[in-house]
């Protein structure tokens, strides 16, 4: 069963205007010098203060005006077994660890439907998932290089997969109709507002911190289609299934929704480390758990995690590899909630 946790508050004090930021930054899908396993397991309970600080956050805006709003947190509760790991052994290859277990859906009847519809491409070169009518979640490096806007953040845009129609506009007399190649084109949706936790900002945490590496996108329009709903991430123990899953548009499959699977290898208090299959391009993608409730027949699935991609860390000393997830801790599931709603009167509950 979904292990319900109670959620804290998190309150609107001030609300600031900024400079418009410069939108100059290189996008980087690959994030080095990151604090790793090993750092993890050290890493202090942050204070209420800390969290404050680290959970206000940027809204960016499709006219390149910025606002900085703080917050308060309440009803926090340390967890006590913050930043504790379950030790598995590490392997050292890349994105693709051994026999490449991705699957492309190329099946219209699978890509245009629930699950696999909730699938988004940002125009950043990312991925991103549904998670309301006019919400998108997806991972924060994909906008902000930890100082300054990436470039193309200024005018975003969210790809909506459909199927490319059988023929290309009226058919004329004579002309052959052209068939579909199966693959996903997309209905682009400007961006109305984007939302980033300050946690991510260099300055703020020190360094580049994968903990915070999310954010939410407003569209401007929004759609008529299912979205998948946010959930509380579980321990490794506790996980239903005990398999996590995601799709995303992988760079190396041009044009093809790419589905994955797998078994979570370990885990921090904000980060899941595991060896799905992934290559960039899936980054930001929304990681679920999927769960067959008692006398249902349908799967539930919740949303448990964002996809931050591939990182290089030390550890003892030497360079290992892993892909990481960024959890939806409490905390966490409180403010991107709160970014969804506008208040927390639908996030008592995770």
């Amino acid at each position: 069963t979904w292990h319900l946790k109670k959620i804290p508050q998190i309150v609107r004090e001030r609300t600031f205007s900024l400079d418009s930021p410069k939108f100059e930054a290189k996008p980087n899908l690959e994030l080095n010098s990151v604090c790793g396993i090993e750092c993890q397991r050290k890493l202090p309970v942050p204070s209420l203060s800390d969290l404050k600080n680290l959970l206000s956050y940027e809204t960016v805006f499709e006219n390149g005006t910025r606002t900085l709003t703080e917050v308060n947190v309440l009803g926090a509760v340390p967890d006590p077994a913050a930043n504790t790991t379950t030790r598995r052994p590490l392997r050292k290859k890349r994105q693709i660890y051994g026999t490449d277990s991705r699957f492309s859906i190329y099946d219209k009847r699978f890509m245009t439907n629930f699950p696999f519809n909730t699938a988004v491409k940002v125009s950043t070169g990312c991925s991103g998932i549904l998670v309301s009518p006019k919400h998108v979640l997806t991972a924060a490096h994909c906008l902000h290089n930890g100082k300054d806007y990436v470039k193309g953040s200024k005018r975003l845009r969210v790809g909506l997969m459909k199927t490319k129609s059988r023929s290309n506009g009226r058919k004329r007399k004579g002309a052959k109709r052209r068939t579909s190649d199966g693959l996903p084109s997309f209905q682009w949706t400007r961006v109305k507002s984007t939302h980033i936790p300050k946690g991510w900002f260099k300055g703020v945490s020190g360094d580049i911190a994968l903990d915070y590496d999310y954010a939410v996108l407003e569209l401007k329009r929004p759609h008529k289609r299912k979205y998948m709903e946010l959930g509380i991430s579980p321990t490794i123990k506790m996980m239903p299934g005990s398999m996590i899953h995601f799709s995303g548009f992988d760079n190396d499959r041009s044009g093809q929704l790419v589905y994955r699977f797998c078994s979570i290898s370990d885990e921090s208090n904000d980060l899941f480390y595991q060896y799905c299959d992934a290559e960039p391009g899936s980054t930001g993608s929304g990681i679920y758990l999927r769960l067959k409730e008692p006398n249902k027949k349908k799967w539930k699935r919740k949303i448990i995690a964002v996809y931050s991609g591939h990182q290089w860390v030390d550890i003892n000393g030497e360079q290992q590899d892993y892909n990481v997830a960024v959890r939806i801790t409490p905390l966490k599931y409180a403010q991107i909630c709160f970014w969804i709603h506008g208040n927390d009167g639908n996030c008592t509950q995770g």
